[in-house]
């Protein structure tokens, strides 16, 4: 049994402050008295963060990252649920491609790590992958990485998807705008001869999509939104009542493509947009059109993030300091509040794919996260527990720092 006194915490209906104890697995509160936000500054127990969008590699990128390596990662960044994407080898299409991701999940995982399957055979986009044999056993269908090209193709999958109950979460990228960029096609890109990729080819994607899901009826989501447009449509489309929710990451909130440099860590997909887009997606969270923050977790070796922004490869690590650089630059700048934040690291993403977590109450599920808000420290890579290093905000001093993360009941990380 664990007891935490005098202690706030979180629950959706607002800050409370009392006795929180951990016992067979479950939470208990009491007694508790309501708080507000100008009271919590120091220790705080929240219900474990759950990152809908992240690359765990295994199997078949073994050496860029494992579900023991990224899945503790989680823990030290006070996760207790990872979706992870399928993007893998082999690509899980089938209950028998699924098989060993499942295996390595029971074996090795530290937390509640939930697959996605693919939506299409090798996530080719030619040919709808086993849906209804593999809809009960994971967290949703994605074929993040690459857009489904053809809106026919993605009509049906909807279909089929919605009969099972299940969710797709879409990578929004029309092909045919690539013309070989690599980051966005904006002022830096013109300065310093690379090649860049139109908001457009993410938008326009998003929007044939959100009309396809209003047709449909299906359960969709929006990974990795970057750009104004893509905002207004999905604030458009939940107007109307399209089943759609949608995920931003940290650095699209914080980063511009004025913060760019000749690095492979400033390098992921999409790219970095402009302040204008950064305005809008902060906007979008404060409002709700923007229901979730995922960090995209998505390392690879140091060899390939080391050949500048034009030969590295695409994909920054972020699991571990998501909540306190967004602690830092959105919530102590006051661009969002306190409540704001977590709701989009644990009750939306955990009430939109069914985790266990999201909420404190009596009896809830003991995934618990405890973070220090008055801590500073800076932002290493290096010292990460992913196989990956590379980020964006290498050598940003933060605040808030997470001291112990709980599991089922138990302490799976502990300063």
């Amino acid at each position: 049994m664990l007891e935490f006194e005098n202690i706030a915490y979180y629950t959706a209906a607002g800050f409370k402050k009392g006795k929180v104890t951990v016992s067979d697995g479950k939470v208990y509160l009491s007694p508790e008295c309501d708080i507000s936000k100008e009271d919590v500054d120091g220790k705080i127990i929240l219900p474990g963060l759950a990152d809908v969008h992240v690359h765990l590699r295994e199997p078949g990128f073994f050496y860029k990252e494992s579900i023991a390596t990224g899945s503790a990662a989680g823990a030290r960044g006070g996760y207790t649920a990872l979706l992870a994407m399928p993007n893998l080898n082999p690509v899980p299409d089938s209950t028998e491609h699924l098989a060993a991701e499942l295996d390595a999940v029971r074996r090795t995982a530290k937390i509640g790590v939930y697959p996605y399957a693919a939506l299409t055979v090798g996530e080719k986009g030619k040919e709808l992958s086993a849906i209804e044999e593999l809809a009960p056993l994971v967290a949703g269908f994605s074929d993040d990485g690459k857009g489904v090209q053809s809106a026919g193709l993605m009509r049906e999958a909807m279909m089929r998807v919605k009969k099972c109950g299940s969710i797709i979460a879409a990578h929004c990228e029309d092909e045919s705008l690539l013309d070989g960029g690599y980051i966005h096609d904006g002022a830096y890109a013109a300065a310093h001869g690379h090649k860049g990729i139109s908001s457009e080819s993410e938008w326009k994607m998003v929007e044939r999509d959100v009309a396809l899901a209003a047709e449909t009826g299906v359960k969709y989501h929006v990974c990795h939104v970057s750009t104004e447009e893509s905002v207004e449509i999905i604030r458009r489309a939940k107007a109307a009542g399209v089943d759609v929710t949608c995920e931003t990451a940290p650095h699209y909130l914080i980063l511009t493509e004025d913060d760019l440099e000749e690095d492979g860590r400033f390098k992921m997909n999409p790219p970095l947009r402009t302040a204008r887009d950064r305005a809008a997606l902060v906007e979008g969270l404060r409002d709700g059109t923007v229901d979730m923050i995922a960090t995209d977790h998505a390392p690879h070796s140091d060899e390939e993030k080391s050949k500048g922004l034009k030969g590295s490869l695409m994909g920054v690590v972020g699991l571990e300091f998501a909540f306190p650089v967004l602690y830092t630059e959105l919530v102590k700048t006051g661009r969002i509040s306190l409540m704001r934040l977590i709701a989009a690291m644990t009750t939306a993403p955990a009430k939109r794919f069914g985790l266990p977590t999201g909420d404190l109450y009596d009896g809830a599920p003991a995934n618990l996260a405890v973070f220090d808000l008055s801590r500073e420290w800076t932002v290493r890579g290096k010292e990460c527990a992913s196989k990956g290093s590379s980020t964006p905000f290498e050598g940003r001093k933060v605040q808030a720092k997470n001291t112990m993360t709980i599991y089922n009941g138990e302490i799976v990380w502990k300063e």
